[in-house]
């Protein structure tokens, strides 16, 4: 499994599994910590959630399929990672704390190894990052982030005290959403801070894109896995596709070993062009 070294050295698995739209419908419940365990069984061991996916649905989803495999020994608690995100108006000094605990007991853990701000909102950074720091103090969180940060928001981070320990910036990132390629991933690549890619493959759209499919072919690949493996040869992106069907799960698992040569990543290039100009952050 590939990795990516936050700014203190700790290293993250390169790939996860994202689970939004989980836990929103209790016929789902099922086949979703089906597709967590199955996950894990691939060598997955990276999960990415959030308050917000069905209002915490996600992470009891997530924390039942956890806590069935500790059990089952099928995993060890220090191999996992696991990143929740809190509500931007959870996240003032006394919500935040509250919020991380409520999160924590729907995952039937004990600790963080990365919460973030989902987005920014209205309670003051220098509060949130505050709160963040006593979480880690009492051994909650291991390390904390923001999510949807634009380089004005990041700038704003880092003149807050405290707020260059920021340990990640998860984005809407994918092939055909380069925007922060042209200011945000060179402002973040200077201080060695990584990324987290969410909608790594649009929603499935790359997946299903006929534009890659020659090259994918020639490699050996799938769309989906040319998409992914794009991203994660980046060297500083964690790429989290949600996935619950085991052949999607084993598609992704695998894109890791997949290398683009030069002759791939200049035709991805000339179809996806990286932006010569500043765009809007992507968001969904």
């Amino acid at each position: 499994m590939r990795t990516v070294t936050l700014p203190n050295g700790t290293a993250l698995p390169a790939l996860g599994l994202g689970t939004w739209h989980y836990g929103e419908s209790p016929r789902s419940r099922a086949a979703e910590v089906k597709a967590v365990r199955q996950a894990l069984e691939l060598g997955v061991r990276l999960f990415d959630t959030a308050e917000m996916y069905g209002e915490g649905g996600a992470e009891e989803v997530l924390g039942q399929a956890l806590a069935e495999a500790l059990r089952a020994g099928d995993v060890r608690r220090e191999e996992l990672t696991i990143v929740s995100k809190v509500y931007p108006h959870n996240a003032s000094l006394q919500g935040l704390p509250q919020a991380c605990e409520r999160s924590l007991r729907r995952l039937q853990l004990d600790r963080l190894e990365l919460y973030l701000l989902h987005w920014s909102g209205s309670h003051p950074l220098r509060d949130t990052v505050a709160a963040f720091e006593a979480l880690q103090s009492r051994g909650h969180v291991a390390h904390w982030g923001v999510s949807n940060f634009d380089l004005d928001d990041m700038k704003a981070l880092w003149r807050v005290p405290g707020g260059s320990a920021c340990a990640v910036n998860q984005v809407y990132y994918s092939l055909s959403q380069r925007g922060i390629e042209f200011d945000l991933v060179p402002w973040q690549r200077e201080r060695g801070l990584p990324f987290m890619a969410y909608c790594p493959m649009d929603q499935g759209a790359l997946a299903a894109e006929p534009q890659l499919l020659p090259i994918a072919r020639r490699l050996g690949a799938t769309p989906a896995q040319l998409a992914l493996a794009w991203l994660l040869q980046r060297g500083d992106v964690v790429a989290i596709p949600k996935a619950v069907r085991e052949q999607h799960l084993r598609e992704n698992a695998t894109a890791g070993a997949i290398t683009l040569d030069e002759q791939a990543l200049t035709e991805l290039d000339a179809l996806f062009p990286p932006p010569d100009d500043k765009q809007p952050l992507a968001i969904v």
